[in-house]
């Protein structure tokens, strides 16, 4: 029985915590703040309550398949899981609107068709076969298998198997998300559908490989869910079962580095509490362990010795704006809506150009659960408006009066309804997951290079191994789990391990 030492309770801490446990390992976890959940937080007020990260969770099968290898007990008996239909009601610029069903290609094609025009559906349909190539040719290495040595192959190929295109006497093939909308697409609604799912990560199609095609791919392909009662039930439920299986949790406790002995990870080292009355150990006390799991990113981790992907810098955050209203959600409004902006180009100069920084006018997301958890009762609505903006960004409040402003676009009537509005900002997403300006990790992508992998699970230093958001497979709550199911396999199995079966 091994000693380890995990540093964070995030999603991906969590799930390889729990797997370690039930291999018979003693797992303790140390957690700077009061709680658990990394970015999976809940903010409540006056009988409401919002998801303050993620809302919505793609491939549930991820965390499905850490509830039975940790106790042979299906996710659904701890958590209530709720297939979104339509998987999202989009609002294009030229105001033309469109409900997508949930996992359902055709149902899909079909409504591109009667909303965008003859034609609209058959290419977005023909561009999800492609991209179920994409998939299938990154799936194991991008999501289920260690970053090997030989990582620089995923940077090199481009899975995606863009459609030749003639453009001035020239054969092309698409190499970004923008020129397969452009070029492939070729309508500008379908575009902004396209590159919102990129978007969302807060990557700039213009540059995001065409293999980020997988990303529409996944949310068709295997339906888009929600955990009732809001996704902090989700890391509820996973916190539960590593306590269940002993693993321990120390709060308030801020690790500021990880010590080493004759080459290897041999513990952590403390600051001290964190907060009123934390639990945390004293200012430089340590804790020995053999191994340690820690965040990617965090001070003082070596890179191995076969190279390393440069962890990925300057990814924006986002700003909330949480909704308290008066007066019932309307029967049938769709739990997620997508408000496109009207000026792309100005939105991705705003983010990532030369104009970063200035305001413009977002693609904003509109979150209605339609959760009587969530309400003080079926009077009112709990509503989330978010949008992406420059991590670190100082927001002005008349960015929150334009975010309301374009949340109105979904939701009628919303200022006459509006009792009280909570603003989270990236500084907020800073204190939560201790992320430098509220960044929020994308996750990993094949191509360009290798610039959208993230840092190996294993590093430069025996017995020392990196989990969650910020290394290999990346951001997201499906990845966030494989991150853990990955890092386990290489304590449990070793070198050789190969990754999920």
């Amino acid at each position: 029985m091994a000693r380890i030492a995990v540093i964070g309770a995030g999603m991906g801490a969590l799930a390889a915590a729990a797997r370690l446990a039930v291999a018979g390992h003693r797992v303790v976890v140390y957690e700077r703040t009061e709680t658990y959940g990394g970015a999976v937080r809940r903010f409540e007020r006056d009988g409401f309550a919002f998801d303050t990260g993620p809302g919505l969770l793609p491939l549930p099968a991820v965390w499905r398949d850490l509830f039975l290898k940790t106790g042979k007990e299906p996710l659904e008996d701890r958590v209530e899981l709720v297939q979104v239909d339509p998987s999202a009601r989009h609002v294009f610029a030229d105001g033309v609107e469109v409900a997508l069903p949930n996992a359902s290609r055709a149902g899909v094609v079909a409504a591109l068709e009667e909303s965008l025009g003859a034609g609209a559906g058959k290419r977005w349909g023909d561009f999800l076969v492609r991209a179920r190539e994409a998939w299938d040719r990154t799936r194991r290495p991008l999501l289920e298998e260690p970053l090997w040595a030989d990582w620089s192959v995923l940077g090199e190929r481009e899975p995606y198997p863009s459609v030749p295109h003639k453009r001035l006497l020239r054969t092309r093939r698409a190499g970004t998300l923008a020129e397969v909308g452009a070029w492939e697409l070729r309508d500008d609604r379908l575009a902004a559908l396209l590159e919102s799912h990129a978007l969302a990560y807060g990557l700039d199609p213009r540059v995001t490989p065409a293999s980020a095609a997988v990303l529409p791919y996944m949310e068709h392909a295997f339906g888009m869910w929600y955990v009732r009662g809001g996704m902090r039930e989700l890391a509820r439920a996973v916190y539960e079962r590593c306590v269940a299986r002993r693993v321990e949790f120390v709060f308030g406790a801020e690790v500021t580095r990880v010590l080493e002995k004759d080459g290897r990870a041999a513990g952590v080292e403390f600051t001290g509490g964190t907060g009123s009355g934390a639990s945390g150990p004293g200012q430089g006390t340590v804790a020995e362990a053999d191994f340690v799991l820690a965040p990617g990113g965090f001070p003082g981790l070596a890179p191995r010795a076969d190279g390393e992907v440069v962890p990925q810098t300057g990814l924006p955050s986002r700003l909330t704006v949480l909704l308290a209203l008066r007066g019932g959600r309307p029967e049938g409004a769709a739990h997620r809506t997508v408000v496109h902006t009207d000026d792309r180009q100005g939105e991705l100069e705003s983010l990532f150009g030369t104009a970063a920084g200035k305001p413009a006018r977002p693609t904003v997301t509109v979150l209605r659960p339609g959760d009587p958890a969530l309400v003080p009762d079926s009077g009112h609505e709990a509503v989330a408006v978010s949008c992406v903006v420059p991590a670190g960004a100082d927001v002005p409040a008349d960015a929150v009066e334009r975010l309301v402003d374009v949340a109105g676009r979904a939701v009628p009537g919303l200022r006459d309804r509006l009792l009280w509005s909570e603003v989270r900002t990236p500084a907020d997403i800073a204190d939560e997951t201790g992320a430098a300006g509220g960044a929020v990790p994308a996750p990993a992508l094949a191509a360009a290079g290798g610039r959208l992998l993230h840092p190996s699970n294993s590093t430069g230093v025996e017995g020392l191994f990196t989990v969650g958001g910020w290394s290999h497979p990346g951001g997201g709550l499906p990845h966030a789990g494989m991150s853990g199911a990955l890092v386990s396999g290489l304590i449990v199995e070793g070198p050789q391990f190969r990754g999920s079966q």
